[in-house]
């Protein structure tokens, strides 16, 4: 559908089907890279890649947003001269494009409704609803320019679409650069995982906290807790709470915990076990 509106709003003459055409290339991109997401997922990791194949996920998202970025400045500056200088546009086949293209998003929409507890699908989902939105507003947009004339709605509507596609992408690289830093994931509290772990009685501090992001949804976490002297092998314990504490509230479900005591040979030190 995206070749189709791409195709039909060059002959056209019409900037807001190209637009909407843009607008269904990032959600085709954004499926592509869930679909990617969930094949390299279940690729087992290597001596290599100990974290297997998650990180092409995020790679893909970066290209995929920079390079959006310069396709929506390629439409704002034809948009520009087509407000100076409006012209004609075959409203009717971009009104038969445009219902076509609402139909397909509107399908799409319907086969990833239900999500199976995936977020990354429910991602995919809303990203399905938000081009059924783009493609209802060009329809609209088709058949006002039918009865009026009114060409310089045109590039208007291709406007608003780029301002929409310019959000997601400068969402999608900030994100991705996030990512790829390993900053601190903006849904999680990092002082609220520590003071939950320190809600464990057998936990007196926690400290060189690092929480990061493999890949979309999925948090790993480093840290050193401070603890009583108690045996080596009550550690797995210990280990078991804080992973089912930071899992439950946080979605963390990788983690590297380094137990201190300061009970040891020599007093002057702290001991790691």
């Amino acid at each position: 559908m995206f070749i189709i509106e791409g195709i039909a709003g060059f002959f056209a003459n019409s900037l807001a089907l190209l637009s909407d055409a843009g607008h269904m290339l990032t959600h085709l991109l954004a499926l592509l890279i869930s679909l990617g997401a969930i094949i390299f997922a279940s690729k087992p990791p290597t001596i290599k890649k100990t974290y297997g194949y998650y990180r092409l996920e995020i790679l893909a998202a970066l290209f995929n947003g920079t390079t959006l970025f310069l396709i929506t400045f390629w439409i704002f500056f034809h948009a520009y001269k087509r407000i100076i200088n409006p012209e004609p546009i075959a409203s009717m086949q971009m009104f038969l494009i445009a219902i076509i293209g609402l139909f397909v998003n509107l399908s799409c929409a319907y086969i990833l409704k239900t999500s199976h507890g995936s977020l990354n699908i429910k991602s995919a989902f809303v990203h399905m609803m938000a081009d059924t939105f783009s493609s209802l507003v060009v329809v609209i947009g088709a058949i006002v320019i039918y009865y009026t004339q009114w060409y310089i709605l045109d590039p208007i509507l291709s406007i608003m679409i780029c301002i929409v596609i310019l959000i997601w992408s400068y969402q999608l690289i900030t994100e991705s650069i996030d990512i790829l830093l390993e900053a601190t994931p903006k849904n999680v509290d990092l002082e609220a995982v520590k003071q939950s772990i320190r809600e464990l009685n057998e936990i007196k501090d926690i400290h060189d906290v690092h929480i990061w992001t493999i890949t979309s949804g999925m948090h790993a976490m480093s840290a050193h807790v401070y603890t009583e002297d108690f045996m080596v092998s009550e550690t797995y314990q210990v280990t078991k709470k804080i992973n089912a504490i930071v899992k439950e509230k946080f979605n963390i479900g990788h983690t590297v915990i380094q137990f201190e005591t300061d009970v040891c040979s020599d007093e002057a030190t702290i001991c790691h076990f």
